[in-house]
């Protein structure tokens, strides 16, 4: 009987650890490095899932050319201001609010292996991570693609490998995490851009096209 008790305590104990998909923190704070054969660049992200609101501050090289970029993408209005502190200019473009994705790992994700970046030898040596698969269908009937790595403890992003037709494999790693927001203001456009017009019939930005508005 007690042997039948402790059989059935380790395959609960096993089904428990199991990795499953999961939904990150609705508010965070985080630095990232991004790069592909035309863009490196580091950045500082606010990133609310609730709101549909992101804010970063990039730095970097996109085409072998330096670049500053300040821009703040409110998915629920459909608006991205592209803001220059400089000149105290901004640049009001439509954005499609359905391209908005919360950090998650969806359901149909496949699970691709589990690991410990690090050691396991003592404690604190290492981070107990999982790797993941999935496709996204595109309006164009194309497929999207992407690899992810989270931690199995908070479901706290790694990093990502994103692949789309126009710009091929994008690699992005995530470090220095804060769950929370230490500046709502973020996510609010600076008062110089209050006159800014919004072109309706230009085409709609994205995260990649931004780029054409490198200062």
């Amino acid at each position: 009987m007690r042997t039948f008790v402790l059989l059935m305590c380790l395959a609960v104990g096993c089904l428990a650890q199991a990795p499953h998909p999961c939904i990150c923190a609705i508010y965070l704070t985080f630095l990232s490095f991004q790069a592909n054969e035309k863009v490196n660049a580091y950045a500082k992200y606010d990133y609310d899932a609730l709101g549909e609101r992101i804010r970063f501050k990039e730095m970097g090289s996109y085409e072998n050319k330096t670049f500053g970029l300040d821009a703040l993408l409110l998915f629920r209005e459909g608006v991205m201001y592209t803001i220059n502190h400089k000149n105290r200019t901004c640049k009001k473009e439509r954005l499609n609010k359905e391209d908005f994705h919360p950090m998650e790992i969806p359901a149909d994700a496949a699970l691709l292996g589990q690991v410990i970046l690090g050691s396991s030898s003592g404690p604190g040596q290492g981070l107990l991570v999982n790797t993941w698969y999935g496709e996204r269908a595109t309006p164009t009937g194309g497929k999207d693609k992407w690899l992810s790595t989270f931690t199995e403890f908070g479901c706290i992003p790694v990093s990502t490998t994103y692949y789309t037709d126009k710009t091929g494999w994008v690699l992005t790693t995530f470090f220095n995490i804060v769950v929370g927001i230490d500046d709502p203001q973020q996510f609010f456009p600076p008062k110089f851009c209050q006159g800014a017009k919004l072109d309706a019939t230009a085409d709609a930005a994205n995260l990649y096209s931004i780029f054409k508005n490198i200062n």
